[in-house]
C-alpha cells in the first residue's frame, strides 16, 4: 500500500462524540488502532460517515492532531479536507500536510448546484495552487447523492493533465459499478476506490484499487481478506464467505439511518456506550429501532 497511489481497504471511520457532542479523541484513537489491527490499510477520517460536515474546522484539525500525536502513522491517514469555502479547504489541506499527512480526500465545493465543469476545475485548481506543496496527493470524492455536485470525467481528465501526480485517486460513492468500471477504463493509473462495501470485490476484478467504506467499521477484517485474496483460486470459497458477511452487514446497517445504525452496532460490539451519540441534525436510533437492529 502506498499513498502515492492508494490501494487497499480504508475505513470511512465513524467519529465518536462526548456527552457535550464534541469529538471524543481517546475513543477515536482506540478505534483507529483496532481497525488497523483488523487489517485495514488506513483510516479515512472526517468523511461523510465521520459526520465531518457537522464539525468546525478547529474540531477537525484537533481530531487529526490527536490521531497523529497518538502514534498513528500519518501515511495511513486520509482525512477529508473539502468544504464549501475555498480558503477553508486550503487551510485544512495545509494543516494535514503540516502533520505529515500527504493524501487527502476532497469533496467538491457543494453548496452551489449546477456549477459548470470550468467552475469545478477552477475550484480544485485553486486549492492545489494555493497549497503549493509538491507532496500533496488528492483523492477526489464523488458522492452526488449527498453533495449534488458530481465530478465529471472531463474535469478529472483536466485536473490530471494540469497537475500530474497530484490527483491520484477517486472515491466513488455513487453506488454505480458501471461508473466505477468506466473510471478504471478511462483513467489508467487512477486509484478507483469503491465507496460501497459490496462493490469492492467486483471492482477489484475490473482493476480497481480497493475501497473507502462505512461498513468497514464493523467488517474491516473481512474486507481486508477479500482485498488480499480475491485473485487466489485456492481461497475462492473463503472470499465468497467473507463477501457474504460484508453484504449482510451492509444490508443490516442500511435498514435504518446508516450512521446511527453503524454506531449502535459498534456500541453493542465494544460495550462502549459513547458510540451511540451523533451530533444533530443526525440522531441516534430510537430504542425500538435499536432493538430490531440488534435482534437481527
Amino acid at each position: 500500500m502506498t499513498m502515492l497511489n492508494p490501494r487497499g481497504v480504508f475505513c470511512a471511520a465513524l467519529t465518536p462524540v462526548t456527552a457535550a457532542l464534541t469529538p471524543d479523541h481517546p475513543l477515536f484513537v482506540a478505534h483507529c488502532r483496532r481497525l488497523l489491527a483488523q487489517g485495514c490499510d488506513g483510516i479515512a477520517l472526517l468523511g461523510t460517515t465521520g459526520e465531518a460536515n457537522s464539525f468546525s474546522s478547529d474540531e477537525r484539525r484537533a481530531l487529526l492532531e490527536a490521531v497523529v500525536a497518538a502514534g498513528i502513522a500519518p501515511e495511513r491517514l486520509l482525512p477529508g479536507t473539502g468544504v464549501t469555502a475555498l480558503s477553508e479547504t486550503v487551510a485544512l489541506t495545509r494543516h494535514a500536510l503540516s502533520l505529515g499527512v500527504t493524501t487527502v480526500v476532497m469533496l467538491p465545493p457543494f453548496y452551489y448546484k449546477g456549477v459548470t465543469d470550468d467552475g469545478l476545475f477552477a475550484a480544485y485548481a485553486e486549492v492545489v495552487e494555493r497549497v503549493a506543496d509538491p507532496r500533496l496527493r488528492v483523492v477526489l470524492y464523488h458522492i452526488p447523492q449527498m453533495s449534488a455536485v458530481p465530478i465529471p470525467f472531463p474535469v478529472i481528465a483536466r485536473l490530471r493533465d494540469a497537475f500530474p501526480g497530484t490527483f491520484t485517486g477517486i472515491k466513488d460513492s455513487a453506488g454505480d459499478l458501471a461508473h466505477m468500471n468506466a473510471l478504471v477504463d478511462t483513467f489508467p493509473g487512477l486509484a478507483v476506490l469503491a465507496g460501497a462495501d459490496p462493490l469492492m470485490l467486483p471492482l477489484l476484478r475490473k482493476g480497481g484499487a480497493g475501497c473507502i467504506t462505512a461498513t468497514s467499521n464493523l467488517v474491516g477484517a473481512d474486507l481486508a481478506f477479500v482485498f488480499r485474496h480475491h485473485a487466489d483460486p485456492a481461497r475462492a470459497a473463503e472470499v465468497e464467505a467473507a463477501q457474504a458477511r460484508i453484504v449482510g452487514m451492509r444490508n443490516r446497517a442500511s435498514r435504518f439511518a446508516q450512521m446511527a445504525s453503524l454506531k449502535a452496532l459498534l456500541a453493542h460490539r465494544t460495550g462502549e456506550d459513547g458510540w451511540h451519540r451523533l451530533r444533530p441534525p443526525l440522531l441516534p436510533l430510537s430504542e425500538a429501532e435499536r432493538r430490531v437492529l440488534l435482534d437481527e
